[in-house]
């Protein structure tokens, strides 16, 4: 396979009073297009819209919807879509899927953005340009990081990838998973060298930095078990415990749970790599997926919703707790009732919000109108509920909430807790919508692999001490009323922590796969194959049918 040069490069036409006419060029080289600053950064930065795209759609739905957190149910006549969110609920995704091609594609093509930069800058006499050879270091670095970002996800996804180091090359075929770690690590390293530190109180503007490599590393030997069967958990946390000391710039939780989410979250303390989004309208288009048609009456403003996903049920049809039959799941009932994240979203006005779910009855806080349902409950107020059954069937096909099945095909328009992890402003504040940055990297992660680390140690007391830190910011008056101890803290627990701070952040199935309970463990609708090549996807079939030399990872 050739890895091709996936940019389409608009010349945009630059309106003086003076001409109105186009310049076309039929070719693009540095001699002719890199005349300022600006231009260099415009190039540098084209890769990481395409991050921006990748972080979130297909590649989400494969990690969450694979796990035990978030499901897509058919809901009457909407969602069941082929047959697809069924299939990755029970594992049973097959090399068609669409999500897979596109994740496959999308990780190459980051690749083919990045090095085709990193080709152009390369030949570039930035002094030219008033630049030093320290700047176009410290951007061959971000763009080293950046490929070895889509490496990184890559490999977490697929195992061994082609590995490409320019856009030359032709018929490269998969390099081992061993291989592709030690390319992933090998450009990491370097752009720690290369890359600047994040400036103390600087606004994130969506650049890498050294904490942000270093993160990535860690991140790599932290999963290095589950990628190449050689455990490097020593090493995750020497890096991670590093990144706490601030050698790689400096960093501390934010104080307030929100902080790392919220409008302005560009200037938390947390926050290692994010990429803007102000204003671009729903960037976040798998949190858009979350909410009812008729949200937009809860919110105060209109969303363009159309009531997809929401998370795994906590709740059997008559009421009863899941968590008394598997350890896994029951995202919304892992929040201690105390947590302020659990309570209902409601925007307060002037940027302030409280909670990070829709639950129960659907009443604006900010008009107090009703939302109402229109396709099982037409007509009456609409109550999101912890449970998944057809209950407006009751009385008709099922005569009690015992007889209701509760699986992936069981849904109805109020089936599930929603979740608002990114503020929804109301439409007195519209100029806030969508401001909130991606956050990609933060330091909560470094927290938590850490104690992760440490408890696989055997040092759960320091285990507990790093999970406390992060949990506490979550309570009133840091009240923790179930703090992790040496005594309760295991790897179950350790997933539950793991769920609770970054739900929705489009991890769950990374983490399942490294404790190893993606493939082992129950949770609603999921019972365990047992088979552990469902640890990686399958190569998709458009991608061998378009080359003569990948080949499909063993088991599909």
């Amino acid at each position: 396979m050739k890895l091709k040069k996936y940019i389409i490069i608009t010349l945009t036409v630059a309106l003086t009073s003076c001409s109105l006419d186009e310049v076309w060029y039929d070719r693009v080289v540095p001699e002719t297009f890199f005349k300022t600053e600006g231009d260099v950064l415009a190039a540098l930065y084209r890769p990481f819209t395409h991050a921006r795209w990748y972080l979130t759609g297909d590649r989400w739905i494969a990690q969450e919807f694979s796990a035990d957190h978030f499901a897509r149910t058919t809901k009457g006549r909407h969602w069941y879509d082929g047959g697809r969110y069924a299939r990755y609920q029970h594992h049973e995704w097959t090399p068609d899927e669409s999500q897979l091609f596109e994740t496959w594609r999308g990780t190459l093509q980051g690749v083919a953005l990045a090095l085709d930069v990193k080709q152009d800058l390369g030949n570039l006499d930035y002094q030219s340009l008033a630049l030093t050879e320290e700047d176009k270091a410290a951007h061959l670095g971000q763009l080293d990081a950046l490929t070895a970002f889509f490496y990184l996800r890559g490999l977490d996804f697929f195992g061994g990838l082609p590995i490409f180091t320019s856009l030359d090359q032709e018929n490269v075929p998969r390099s081992s998973d061993q291989e592709t770690f030690n390319h992933i690590e090998g450009l990491l390293k370097q752009a720690i060298i290369d890359l600047p530190e994040r400036e103390v109180g600087a606004p994130l503007e969506g650049a890498m930095t050294k904490g942000a490599a270093a993160l990535m590393l860690a991140r790599l030997y932290f999963n290095s078990e589950a990628y190449t069967g050689v455990d490097m958990f020593e090493e995750a946390a020497k890096i991670s415990q590093e990144l706490l000391d601030g050698e790689y710039g400096v960093y501390s939780l934010d104080p307030d749970w929100k902080g790392p989410h919220n409008f302005t979250n560009n200037l938390s303390t947390e926050i290692i790599w994010s990429i803007p989004s102000e204003f671009n309208r729903l960037e976040y288009t798998h949190y858009g997926h979350m909410y009812h048609y008729n949200s937009r009456v809860y919110f105060d403003v209109d969303l363009g919703s159309n009531n997809g996903t929401h998370l795994q049920p906590s709740r059997k049809p008559n009421g009863d707790l899941y968590m008394d039959d598997f350890k896994l799941g029951s995202p919304y009932e892992k929040y201690e009732d105390e947590d302020l994240r659990k309570r209902p979203y409601k925007y307060l006005g002037n940027s302030n919000y409280e909670g990070m779910f829709l639950v129960g009855d659907q009443v604006s806080p900010i008009t107090g109108d009703q939302v109402m349902g229109n396709e099982e409950y037409n007509g009456k107020p609409l109550v999101f509920v912890d449970q998944v059954g057809r209950f407006s069937e009751l009385g008709q096909t099922y005569s009690s909430v015992e007889e209701l099945p509760s699986n992936i095909g069981a849904g109805e328009e109020n089936t599930g807790v929603r979740l608002v992890k990114i503020p929804i402003p109301s439409s007195a504040d519209l100029s806030l919508r969508w401001g909130a940055d991606h956050p990609a990297f933060r330091l909560a992660e470094v927290y938590l692999m850490l104690a992760e680390c440490m408890l696989r140690s055997g040092d759960s007391e320091r285990a507990a001490e790093l999970i406390n830190e992060v949990r506490r910011r979550a309570f009133e008056d840091g009240m923790d009323p179930n703090p992790a101890t040496s005594g309760n803290l295991d790897l179950y627990r350790m997933a539950d922590e793991w769920g609770i701070e970054f739900l929705g952040e489009g991890r769950r199935r990374t983490d399942l796969v490294r404790l190893g309970f993606f493939t082992t463990e129950e949770w609603w609708d999921h019972q365990p194959s047992g088979s552990d090549h469902l640890n990686r996807f399958p190569v998709p079939t458009s991608a061998l049918s378009a080359s003569n030399v990948l080949e499909q990872n063993p088991g599909y």
